[in-house]
């Protein structure tokens, strides 16, 4: 293999083999082949705008932005942050952005000022690239940072706005002369566990996931319809949204507002999505909808979840009222997307899945010794996808990226058939008379019930100093009494719990804390702010 930009892979071994040419950039088999593959006038994007961008729309725009970020920040690794909302420009900022040697940063979108003015900060970027809705928080984090202001740029607006230079800007673009284990893109961790970091990613990543997840376990194709309700700017909706379907040339639908039960049906019944990504919180608003509304959702052939482990209860509900699976699985910020999943022809309700091909698992003790079938520990990955590191924090790479393996945070245990189940964050684990506990587990026992919607549980000290668990709980309607379901909740964990597990105490709340992803941030309901 000698030519420029491409990537053999040979589908004979399982995983498939990926081998990458000397010089690799990745837009290149991502967004520039497709015109030479048959595909220039195949929809690639469609908006719930209204807006579709056909694959030769899509490589000249990225050239054209390409070139457009190059004025802004000229030097080979320049960053360019991204708070841009799901739409057809922030594929044009990201590949063109990669496309030219320079490494897209996108971010939470959903942040504010302060946030952005740290990330920006860590990041050194010399642009930036933003929607206009969030203009008033981008300007207050400017003003921030004093001195070696980024670029800034608005993606729509006035004449100096990114579409009203694209036009302009030449739709040629050399790409940079980079390799496969070269910087490509940064993405910042959603913070579960407090500051968010920046994850270093390589141009041989998204080829990884793409491959091994997407093709393999997922069996994408050019058919293919992508819809997911998990935004672009973490890596979740990354692989979703964009990296998935343009490595098998089939088409996606972006969707920039808020997901609600509402809004993603309306999306499935009019685009006619073949797959559709949610998180839990997700599926159990769209269940609790489905009470009353029948939307057509026969277009799908499979759903996927991810952000927090999926109950089994909504599993099994989903399936029955739907006629569709949910594939759930386990990903991170660091792995760049999902590392065990279940599969349409092998899963188990409750459970993370197997390994997805490419990666090795380990679960060890603190000591770092394998633990036997069935004890929970601590979960490694290995990978290609894997993050370099996290910039500017050498400590926290060096805890975390030992050798080759990835610690994920996340306590897991493996069953004798091979499936992994999630049993909390690491720090989540409650130690209940001496004997470990998990959260979640507790948590898939209480949205067994019917009155529940969400819940989590932390473990918190009374009056003796022993350590218990605690639930918060959203309940699908008010109750007549509040002492009353809290006992039928207890109840129903007795009955069917380990004694020790059952919640010592309810709290009733309207929501709960949780990342973009998702994940519930139990430990801001562990603070001792909350009651």
């Amino acid at each position: 293999m000698n030519k420029d930009h491409s990537v053999n892979i040979d589908r004979a071994t399982k995983p498939a083999t990926l081998e990458f040419a000397p010089v690799f950039n990745v837009a290149v088999p991502f967004v520039d082949r497709h015109c030479g593959e048959g595909r220039a006038d195949k929809v690639a994007i469609r908006t719930n705008q209204g807006v579709e961008v056909s694959y030769r729309e899509l490589a000249d725009n990225v050239n054209r932005c390409g070139n457009v970020l190059l004025d802004l920040a000229p030097q080979r690794g320049d960053r360019v942050v991204l708070i841009v909302k799901d739409c057809a420009e922030f594929f044009y900022g990201f590949w063109g952005a990669i496309k030219a040697g320079l490494v897209p940063v996108p971010i939470n979108t959903l942040l504010r000022a302060k946030d952005y003015a740290y990330i920006l900060a860590d990041t050194g970027c010399k642009a930036l690239l933003y929607s206009p809705e969030y203009g008033p928080e981008v300007m207050a984090a400017l003003a921030q940072l004093g001195s070696a202001l980024p670029q800034s740029l608005c993606v729509e607006g006035d004449s100096d706005s990114l579409l009203a230079l694209l036009p302009r800007a030449s739709a040629e673009l050399e790409p940079a002369a980079t390799s496969a284990e070269d910087d490509c893109f940064w993405l910042y961790s959603s913070g579960s566990t407090g500051s968010p970091k920046g994850a270093v990613h390589l141009h041989r990543d998204m080829v990884v996931t793409s491959q091994c997840y997407g093709v393999e376990i997922l069996d994408l194709n050019e058919q293919d319809v992508c819809f997911s309700a998990a935004k672009l700017f973490f890596a979740y909706g990354l692989g979703n949204g964009m990296t998935f379907p343009l490595w098998v040339g089939a088409s996606t639908v972006l969707h920039d507002g808020r997901p609600t039960p509402q809004s993603t049906f309306e999306t499935i019944e009019k685009f006619r999505p073949t797959l559709f990504y949610g998180v839990p919180t997700l599926y159990a608003a769209q269940l609790q909808a489905l009470g009353s509304e029948c939307p057509d959702l026969s277009s799908l052939r499979l759903c996927v979840s991810a952000g927090e482990a999926l109950p089994a209860e909504i599993f099994n509900r989903w399936r029955e009222q739907t006629g569709r699976l949910i594939l759930d699985g386990i990903g991170s910020t660091e792995a760049l997307h999902i590392f065990i999943s279940n599969r349409a022809d092998d899963f188990k309700p409750g459970s993370s899945g197997r390994a997805v091909p490419g990666y090795q698992l380990r679960i060890t003790d603190d000591a770092g010794r394998d633990v036997p079938i069935g004890e929970p520990g601590r979960l490694w990955v290995r990978g290609g996808s894997t993050a370099r590191c996290y910039w500017n924090n050498p400590a926290k790479s060096a805890e975390t990226m030992v050798a080759g393996w990835l610690d994920t945070g996340d306590t897991y245990f493996q069953d004798s058939a091979g499936y992994y189940y999630y049993c909390g964050r690491n720090d989540d684990m409650i130690k209940v008379g001496g004997i470990w506990c998990s959260p979640f587990e507790i948590e898939a026992k209480l949205i067994e019930h019917d009155a529940v919607l969400e819940a989590a549980v932390v473990g918190r000290a009374d009056g003796d100093g022993l350590v218990k668990p605690e639930a918060y709980v959203i309940l699908k309607s008010l109750p007549e009494s509040a002492a009353g379901i809290a006992e039928e909740l207890r109840t129903h964990c007795k009955e069917g719990l380990a004694p020790y597990k059952y919640p010592r105490k309810f709290h009733f709340v309207s929501e709960l804390p949780k990342t973009a992803t998702g994940k519930i941030q139990r430990y801001k309901l562990r603070s001792p702010s909350q009651p």
